[in-house]
């Protein structure tokens, strides 16, 4: 069963284990599911009523192209933990192997792409929450306000999970490619999700 597919308590109690996998890569990826899941409810709950209807069309494409997002999360919880097992493999082959080293590199450069992926995804919803934090539902305002954070958090873990597996590769402009990459979404979008949790909770304690 895909973890994907798994029960809450499930999920967790695999996490909390000895096994590698599930990890935090997975864990990101669930946790920007979950962020975004929040935006597309607010959307649910504006649509239909006349106090939003100027924005009706604009919140149905954000709906449309949020669920795409969960789904694209919700496949990133797997394909982390199927990433981690070539290199998990890598880690015990013997030094003296002569195939160890590139073997590694290339578990390394997949072991980074996911967590690069789930980042990506994670920008992409915030863009979206923004905009349900302006114009949604000034009833569950505070919905998209959690859903900001939770994306800001699951782009931060994701990004642990990119600079582990940069750090040990050989090919550093490889590398210092991706945690470019890395430290300009962690730039940008926390900023962005700061900005809008500070609003949201500006707006609740007026």
């Amino acid at each position: 069963m895909k973890y994907a597919d798994k029960t809450v308590t499930a999920f967790t109690e695999e996490l909390a284990s000895p096994a590698p996998t599930p990890g935090g890569g997975s864990a990101s990826a669930l946790i920007g599911a979950i962020g975004v899941g929040l935006a597309d409810m607010v959307g649910e709950l504006t649509v239909g009523k006349k106090k939003y209807a100027d924005v009706e069309e604009e919140i149905k494409a954000l709906m449309a192209e949020a669920q795409e997002i969960r789904r694209e999360f919700l496949r990133l919880i797997d394909a982390d933990a199927e990433a981690f097992a070539p290199l998990a493999a890598a880690y015990g082959i013997p030094k003296d192997d002569p195939n160890r080293a590139a073997i590694m590199e290339e578990a390394l450069k997949n072991g980074a792409a996911v967590p690069m992926d789930i980042m990506r995804t994670c920008g992409r919803a915030l863009d979206l929450i923004q905009v349900f934090a302006a114009k949604g539902s000034r009833l569950a305002v505070s919905d998209a306000g959690c859903a900001a954070i939770a994306c800001k958090a699951a782009m931060q873990a994701a990004s642990l999970n990119v600079f582990i597996n940069t750090k040990s590769m050989k090919d550093r402009d490889f590398a210092e490619k991706l945690e470019e990459e890395a430290d300009a979404l962690l730039t940008a979008y926390n900023r962005l999700a700061d900005e809008t949790f500070r609003e949201v909770e500006a707006g609740l304690r007026a």
